[in-house]
Parts: C-alpha cells; structure tokens; sequence
C-alpha cells in the first residue's frame, strides 16, 4: 500500500507501519509544473499500481492515474473526469451534507465496496514516529520551563483567513487562565508563516508561553502534540491531528461548519456559537463583526478542556 501526497504533508504518515511507502512529489506553479507533473506520472508508472484510489476531486489526479497506466482507478466522477476512472460513483446527498470523513468513505464504499471495520473513525489512534518524538522531547527539554507542568498545545493561526482565527487577545488570556487555574504550560503551533502571529499571542500574556511554529514538519508536529496533554485551538490541521492522536482537544470554530469539518476523536469537542449568518464558510466577516467568535470566551475554553480531563494527572 503506496500513498501520494505533497513533500509539505508527507510526515503525516510517518511511524504508521501499515503503509509500505510514501511517494512525495513536488508541483510547482507555471511551466515549471508540467515537468514535475511528468516526473509525477513516470514514478507512477514504475511501480505498476494495480489500483489507484483517488481522493483529491482534481482532474488532474485522475489524470496521472490514467497516464501511469494504472488499471483500476476509482473516485469522484466530478470536474470532468468520469471517462479518466474504471470505477466511479456520485456523492449522496447526506454525504454532502454530513461530516466529510464519511464523504470519503462513501467513495470508498460505492466503487471497492470495501465498508471501514470502525464507521465513524472516532475510535482510530494516528500512530506517531518515535524518531521524531526523541526529537520533540529533546527540543522540549531545552527550552520548558517547567517540565512537571500540564503542557497543553495552541493553535491560534488559521491559513484559510481571520473569520477562522479566534482573536489573538483571547488567545493570550487563555494561556494566562490554564496557567493559573491549573499551572499550565502552554505552547503556540504554526507553520513559518504564522511564526510573528504566535509570538505575538505569546507576547500578551503575562504567563507566556513556547513558540513552535515553524519549527517543526507534520511528522514532528504529530509527536509533539502526542507529549501534549491536550489542544485548544481553530478549525486547523493541528486540531484534526490532536483529535485523532486522542488527547483532549478543542476546537473552535468560526465561519466553517462543525457539523462538515469537525474533530473526530475520543476526547474531542467544538465550541461553535451559531449567529444568524453562521456558517458562512468566508474567509472574512461581510458584516465586520465576527460574532460566531467573539462570543466564544477563554473561560469557555478553558472549562472544556478541564471536563476532557487534560489536567486529569497534574
């Protein structure tokens, strides 16, 4: 069992023995993406797939699959691509409309008729690299404070936009109250990018707190959030992993759907207040005010986290 995915994700699999091989590939923009495309599909061929399941709805995915030869290709008949697949289907309403791990499992269902031993997923613990928490628990001796203290990690950045970021502000009295109410010890996730954003969160709290983002790739950040004893944070990749790692995590949602993008996990919970406008699934506020998050407080949060048990053992 191969799997395809971008250099940026490919730690996801990292330490999960069920998969045989990871396949990175890099796609850049412009005429440059037609040579790594081809670089793509002539890596493909050379391992003479028997069958491809495509996940991603691209024409372009399905495409690959074709070229490479590989005789068996199912997913989505969408965007144009029915004649590029041996196997397809259409998705149901209720999938469309329910939480997307089963819009996938429904593909997977209607064209393999293969049916998951767990349906909902929520019992499925993401398997971590040891390699990489060796690393991360290295790291973590260096620059902790306090080592016996609750660590409980903070996603405060969003990619999608500010209609999905909690406010900074929010963020920093968060920090303040675990650390207070349970002598937590926080510490701020995100890529590069959202590097200044986390140290500026940091930065209004009188606690403080460690700033990670931009130090670590998916496989890392996995075994950092395994040491963790539990996630507060928006609707990102760091709260899915958290969720499907099992530790206590919560969520906070914005102008995206709970119901469609949720955490599936044990120990996972959202905190979602629906306004009129909600959800409206924008990057931005149309109206200015971002309600459906102002309303949520650093309390509420903080309360939630409690009741999941991640300051069960402090």
């Amino acid at each position: 069992l191969s799997v395809l995915i971008c250099q940026e994700l490919a730690g996801f699999f990292d330490g999960i023995d069920w998969i045989d091989e990871v396949i990175p590939y890099t796609l850049r923009a412009g005429i440059r993406g037609w040579a790594d495309q081809r670089k793509i599909v002539a890596a493909l061929r050379a391992h003479r797939f028997d069958l491809a399941v495509i996940f991603p709805n691209s024409f372009r995915s399905a495409l690959w699959m074709m070229l490479a030869g590989v005789p068996c290709r199912a997913g989505y008949a969408t965007n144009g691509r029915r004649l590029l697949l041996t196997r397809h289907t259409v998705a149901k309403a209720s999938a469309q409309k329910g939480h997307q791990r089963f819009y996938w499992l429904g593909m997977v269902s209607d064209t393999l008729g293969i049916s998951p031993a767990t349906p909902d997923f929520v019992s499925y613990r993401l398997e971590v690299s040891q390699q990489n928490v060796v690393r991360v628990k290295q790291w973590l001796a260096s620059h902790r404070r306090n080592r016996d203290a609750p660590l409980i990690a903070i996603s405060s950045a969003a990619a999608y936009g500010p209609a999905k970021e909690w406010p900074p502000p929010y963020y920093a009295k968060l920090i303040d109250l675990l650390n207070e109410v349970a002598g937590a010890e926080c510490i701020l996730l995100g890529t590069a990018s959202e590097r200044f954003k986390c140290q500026e969160v940091a930065a209004m709290s009188r606690a403080g707190a460690l700033v990670a983002a931009g130090n670590t790739d998916v496989g890392e950040l996995k075994a950092l959030l395994s040491l963790c004893n539990g996630f507060a944070g928006n609707d990102s990749g760091a709260m899915h992993l958290a969720a499907a790692l099992g530790i206590p995590a919560v969520g906070i949602f914005g102008s995206t759907n709970p119901a469609r993008t949720g955490p599936a996990g044990p120990k996972a919970v959202v905190i979602y207040h629906s306004v009129d406008c909600s959800p409206c699934l924008k990057r931005t506020c149309r109206f200015g005010h971002y309600q459906c998050l102002h309303g949520i407080s650093p309390a509420e949060v903080a309360a939630a986290l409690t009741q999941l048990g991640a300051f069960a053992n402090a």
